[in-house]
C-alpha cells in the first residue's frame, strides 16, 4: 500500500497519541499517510483520493462516523480499538503497530457489510436529504416523556401503528447494538436482512421483525407527536407529527479489511457481549 488514512476520536487523548505513532511507523515504511478527526466528515471525504486503507483509532462510534464519510468510496476500514466493546474494530491498541506490516502487505480478507438508505417523506426542508446507515436508524420520542405512535408499512402494505418509545431499523451490523438491548435477535454480520424492533411498546406489537433484504419500510410519526430521528447514534434530526421516512437496503456497502479468522464472530461474541 502506498497511501493510508488515519481517522481518530478527537476527544480521546490516547487515540491521537496512537495515531501519531502509527503515522510515524507508516512514514518510516515508505507509506504516505494523512490524519483526520472522525468528527470532521467533510474534511475526511476530501482527503481520500488514492487512499487504499483507512485506519480508525477509537471505538465503534469512530468507525460509524468514518463509514458515513466514505459512502461514495469503496475504501476498506480497519479499526484499532480504544473504546469499550469494539464490535466493529479489528485490532487492540497494543498490537496495532505489530500487525500493521501484514495489512500493508495486503494480507487479510474483505468483510462487506450491508447498509440501509433513508429518505424523508413529508419532512419540510429535508425532502432532498438521503442518509446512509451502517448500524441503525431510530425514530424515538422527543423531549416529552410520553409514548409516540409510529405507523409502519412494509412494501406499501400496512403493518401496525406502534405505540412505543420508538422504533429501530437495524442492519445485521447493528443487531448487536440498541436493537439487541430492546430484545432483537443477533444476525450474522454479513447477513443482508434487516430488523424492525419496537422500543418499549405499549399495547401494540412487541416482537422484533426480521425483514428480507428487498423489503421497503415506511415509518410515519403520529400527527400530534414530535419525535427525533437518530442515524448511527451521531446524526439527530427532528420529526414533526405527520413526517415519515422510507428505509431500504442500500446499494452502498461498507468494507472492512480483516486479519482475524472469518469465523471469529462466533468465537468472540460472548466475550464482546460481556464487555
Amino acid at each position: 500500500m502506498k497511501k493510508v488514512g488515519i481517522v481518530y476520536h478527537p476527544l480521546n487523548k490516547g487515540a491521537l497519541v496512537l495515531a501519531q505513532k502509527v503515522a510515524d511507523f507508516l512514514g518510516s515504511s515508505g507509506v504516505t499517510c494523512w490524519l483526520c478527526s472522525a468528527w470532521e466528515g467533510q474534511q475526511l471525504s476530501k482527503q481520500v483520493t488514492d487512499t487504499e486503507l483507512i485506519l480508525t483509532i477509537g471505538g465503534d462510534g469512530t468507525i460509524l462516523r468514518t463509514a458515513q464519510a466514505l459512502v461514495s468510496h469503496s475504501i476498506p476500514i480497519t479499526g484499532i480499538n480504544m473504546g469499550r466493546l469494539g464490535f466493529l474494530t479489528e485490532l487492540a491498541a497494543n498490537e496495532a503497530i505489530e500487525k500493521l506490516p501484514a495489512l500493508l502487505a495486503g494480507e487479510g480478507w474483505i468483510d462487506e457489510r450491508a447498509m440501509l438508505e433513508v429518505e424523508f417523506d413529508g419532512s419540510e426542508g429535508q425532502t432532498d436529504k438521503k442518509l446512509f446507515v451502517l448500524n441503525d436508524v431510530v425514530i424515538a420520542r422527543g423531549e416529552i416523556a410520553r409514548i409516540i405512535s409510529v405507523e409502519a408499512r412494509i412494501n406499501d402494505e400496512p403493518l401496525i401503528t406502534y405505540k412505543a418509545d420508538g422504533v429501530i431499523a437495524a442492519t445485521a451490523t447493528g443487531s448487536t447494538g440498541y436493537s439487541l438491548a430492546c430484545g432483537g435477535p443477533i444476525l450474522h454480520p454479513q447477513a443482508l436482512q434487516f430488523l424492525l424492533v419496537p422500543i418499549v411498546p405499549h399495547l401494540s406489537l412487541g416482537n422484533a421483525l426480521l425483514l428480507p433484504s428487498e423489503a421497503i419500510v415506511k415509518l410515519r410519526v403520529g400527527t400530534i407527536h414530535k419525535a427525533v430521528l437518530s442515524v448511527d447514534g451521531h446524526i439527530s434530526l427532528p420529526l414533526a407529527g405527520g413526517d415519515g421516512i422510507t428505509i431500504k437496503r442500500s446499494k452502498v456497502i461498507t468494507r472492512f479489511l480483516r486479519t482475524s479468522p472469518r469465523d471469529s464472530f462466533y468465537t468472540t461474541l460472548e466475550q464482546k457481549l460481556k464487555g
